[in-house]
């Protein structure tokens, strides 16, 4: 899968040879050598940073389009373009002194993140566009569907096991985006048609699709690779890769221009150049926060239990454009949102009583304890 060298600090092999000493630093040490305490660590940041990433990107962009902001691009360019702020981790002294970054890199590692990358902005421009048409708190819901896409091609790719809880999150998430899809009427803005609301829908469905495909094809690329800061390091290809992408179309399709008109308010951008400025460089950071914090999420557990990561914070989502934007929260979508929360409860519990009996039984590893005590952070964010 990657030319990674077997003497690296992040190939896997726990031999140390020579003068060579232990690498007890968490960001470069041996995935199967962290400790409880250690790995804990990481997970909490990791779910931190998608849980600000998440909610506060998803208000962002949503204030950009709300404000007369109309450039899909400039919204796609955006979600990849802070990727040199993971120039910081990659090149802190502490990872200096224990591996050279990109030192694990080979021409087939580099492949599939120009890969990943390409499918990623993609992803990034299907989710713009849909969210250029539809409410944010419906927006949320349809990307909720994310979590069924995933479970599908976790089988496929990694062949991860279905079972009934499985399978009854996959039912109750699809009937709440149907029933949703079908109360569409008394959900559209002002002007908006029942067409581009269906492509904004469809579009928001699409992105959910990549994203889930991006999910265990990242799961199997990071089972070759054994430390945090080369995932720092992968996820800064793929998305220098997808920032390029829509760089070239940006200039291709006028999108600079167009964002010098919106922060000039050319009768464009509605609240001032000073916001469309503190908009863009916060969507910046707070994107790269999400991205980040789903990759991490993916090494450090599953694809799956990064996707219901995910779909755990649909509800604040949800709740975060009725708040904020007053999106109406009522009769059919009520009804789906509950479809949604239930399915997704359901396959928490699942996890819970699944990995609690792993440890009963064998005592497990470090991974497996703080498996069990995520599924119970998560569990706490739903109440």
């Amino acid at each position: 899968m990657s030319n990674i060298s077997p003497h690296s600090p992040c190939s896997g092999n726990p031999q140390f040879t020579g003068d060579q000493q232990p690498n007890h630093n968490m960001f470069t040490s041996n995935k199967s050598k962290l400790d409880n305490t250690a790995y804990k660590i990481l997970l909490v940041i990791n779910y931190i940073c998608l849980f600000v990433g998440s909610v506060s990107s998803s208000l962002l962009i949503k204030f950009y389009f709300n404000h007369k902001g109309s450039s899909r691009w400039v919204s796609t360019w955006i979600q990849s373009a802070g990727f040199p702020l993971l120039l910081i981790p990659i090149y802190l002294p502490y990872n200096a002194k224990t591996r050279k970054p990109f030192s694990g890199f080979g021409i087939n590692t580099l492949g599939l993140c120009v890969g990943v990358g390409l499918m990623l902005v993609v992803s990034n421009l299907c989710f713009s566009w849909g969210n250029s048409y539809l409410p944010l708190s419906t927006s949320a819901l349809v990307l909720s569907s994310q979590l069924v896409f995933t479970l599908l091609m976790s089988v496929i790719i990694v062949k991860q096991k279905i079972t009934f809880l499985n399978l009854n999150c996959v039912v109750l998430l699809t009937l709440s985006c149907v029933l949703l899809a079908l109360s569409s009427n008394g959900d559209r803005a002002e002007g908006l048609t029942r067409q581009k609301y269906f492509i904004g829908f469809f579009s928001t469905a699409l992105a959910g699709l990549l994203f889930a495909v991006y999910l265990p094809v990242m799961e199997k690329i990071y089972s070759k690779i054994d430390c945090y800061a080369m995932v720092v390091e992968m996820q800064f290809v793929m998305e220098m890769t997808a920032t390029v992408v829509a760089t070239v179309a940006m200039g291709v399709c006028g999108g600079f221009k167009e964002m010098k008109e919106e922060s000039v308010g050319v009768g464009l951008f509605d609240v001032g150049a000073t916001k469309y400025w503190v908009a863009v460089g916060c969507s910046v950071v707070t994107w790269q926060l999400s991205f980040m914090g789903t990759a991490g999420m993916v090494y450090l557990t599953t694809s799956l239990t990064g996707g219901i990561c995910m779909t755990a914070l649909m509800g604040m989502n949800v709740v975060g454009g009725v708040v904020v934007y007053g999106d109406e929260f009522k009769g059919a979508k009520v009804v789906s949102t509950v479809m949604c929360l239930w399915g997704f409860c359901s396959y928490v519990y699942g996890m819970y009583v699944k990995t609690k009996d792993e440890n009963d039984g064998g005592g497990g590893d470090a991974q497996k304890k703080s498996l069990l005590e995520l599924s119970e952070i998560v569990t706490e964010e739903q109440h």
